[in-house]
């Protein structure tokens, strides 16, 4: 029979603040949805239920419980930031099993607001690309298992699409909260530079990189926000005022086509928008150059720097060595160079100078099969994610808030999803946004998956 959708970190956190719930309660019933769904979806690389279920017994034993904003929430943790007690595998074989000895700053954080580490979620290797499979599995997308459910904060986005836990912790260098959070039917939020401790692998990608909320609500990715950026007005999802928006279905790079339910749906947004805001067709200037070049060379030498953290480099997926060592031959030539991100960020400055928000698709194509996309090679991996998730990174070079919000279905019946993005410091506004269009087309919040129970 299918289960009925798990409550929103809202709920659970205002029931265990007042006494109405346990966060026993929530985590007992966490562990027993990840039992019946894992052997579909993939979406955990580690469970830790004993250690869960105690530290849902502290949060119900504080002595300050009401003051907890997500007190007794089951979450979900990307396994590329340090859990203490747990091993960071990070996708690879070649990372180290042992035992990480602290927190990272984000997972501390969420601790002390209250919420309960569940476990740990699948990445693919190094967290390089837009498809999550690895030597430890393929994850698969709850709502059409042969799909991904993108990448690299896949697992995370399994587990909250399938109704594991209400929201996850995700991280996006290139889209990998976008990516999933489009994939899923997920509210996937990558904040601006500064909001959100990074401190991702050896230098968060040249700084490209970000951490955020995976969450089936605005509410619950604002709520999420709040307590990741250490700022508990983020959890005040504000109405906005009448906006200057600009919708765009053209995509950062050429020759990349874009699938008609992924235009229209972001056609169809902005037309709901209409009355609220004043709404027009613009696109901004691209460089030639800001995808094959300027993007690759962050992303490759981002991970060149992350492999070389590794004790054997070399025991990586061939084809990420071969990124790898795309990445060496870069920094020889001296990238990545700062001149071309301040080129694109110009450009950027300028379109945002009579436009506050910026539509368009989160992805260009459906989500891509949910296969082991490593033993095919470099080439085929590269071509395939280049070609369905093109809108991302853009945004990432320069270090601006953007978020993925759902937008309806596919004649498949796969989610689609539209990317709104702002300049530095509109997060609230773009939450404000996305709860607006939440209200105008709701979703469903979970995919309907058949499980046993």
């Amino acid at each position: 029979m299918r289960t009925s959708p798990s409550p929103t970190a809202v709920e659970i956190a205002a029931a265990t603040r007042a006494g109405t719930g346990t966060a026993r309660g929530a985590v007992e019933a966490a562990l027993a949805r990840i039992a019946a769904t894992q052997a579909t979806t993939n979406a955990w690389q580690v469970l830790r239920p004993d250690a869960a279920l105690a530290e849902a017994d502290a949060v119900d034993a504080h002595p300050d419980r009401s003051s907890l904003p997500l007190a007794g929430v089951p979450i979900a943790i990307k396994d590329n930031i340090p859990v203490a007690g747990e091993p960071m595998r990070d996708g690879a074989q070649a990372s180290d099993p042992a035992p990480q000895q602290a927190d990272h700053e984000v997972v501390r954080r969420l601790r002390a607001a209250g919420a309960v580490v569940v476990g740990l979620t699948r990445v693919p290797e190094l967290c390089i690309w837009g498809a999550t499979d690895s030597a430890f599995g393929v994850t698969h997308n709850p709502w059409s298992p042969d799909r991904t459910p993108g990448g690299s904060s896949g697992g995370s986005a399994a587990a909250v699409a399938v109704g594991d836990v209400p929201i996850a912790h995700g991280n996006d260098g290139m889209g990998s909260i976008r990516i999933p959070a489009a994939c899923c039917g997920l509210v996937g939020l990558k904040p601006g530079t500064g909001v959100v401790p990074a401190d991702l692998g050896a230098n968060d990608w040249h700084g490209m990189a970000e951490n955020g909320p995976l969450a089936t609500t605005v509410g619950d990715a604002a709520l999420m926000l709040s307590v990741l950026a250490g700022d508990p007005s983020y959890a005040e999802v504000v109405e906005p005022g009448r906006l200057r928006i600009a919708v765009s279905t053209a995509p950062p790079a050429t020759g990349i086509p874009v699938a008609r339910a992924w235009s229209g749906a972001t056609t169809r947004t902005a037309q709901l928008l209409r009355e609220a805001h004043d709404v027009r067709e613009a696109t901004p200037r691209y460089p030639a150059t800001l995808i094959p070049v300027t993007a690759l060379a962050l992303w490759t030498t981002g991970a060149l720097a992350d492999a070389e953290m590794l004790d054997d480099p070399s025991a990586l997926e061939p084809r990420n060595r071969r990124h790898v060592a795309i990445g060496r031959a870069m920094a020889r030539l001296g990238h990545p160079k700062q001149a071309p991100r301040e080129h694109w960020r110009a450009r950027a400055e300028e379109f945002f100078a009579d436009v506050d928000v910026l539509i368009t698709p989160t992805l260009a194509q459906p989500p891509i099969a949910a296969k082991q996309w490593s033993a095919g090679g470099w080439l085929p991996t590269m071509l395939a994610n280049a070609r369905y998730a093109p809108f991302a990174a853009p945004w990432n070079v320069i270090g601006w808030p953007a978020v993925s919000v759902p937008a309806g279905f596919d004649q498949s019946g796969l989610p689609v999803a539209v990317q709104l993005v702002g300049r530095p410091g509109s997060e609230r506004l773009l939450l404000g946004i996305a709860a607006q269009i939440e209200r105008m087309q709701p979703w469903t919040r979970t995919a309907p998956l058949t499980v046993p129970g």
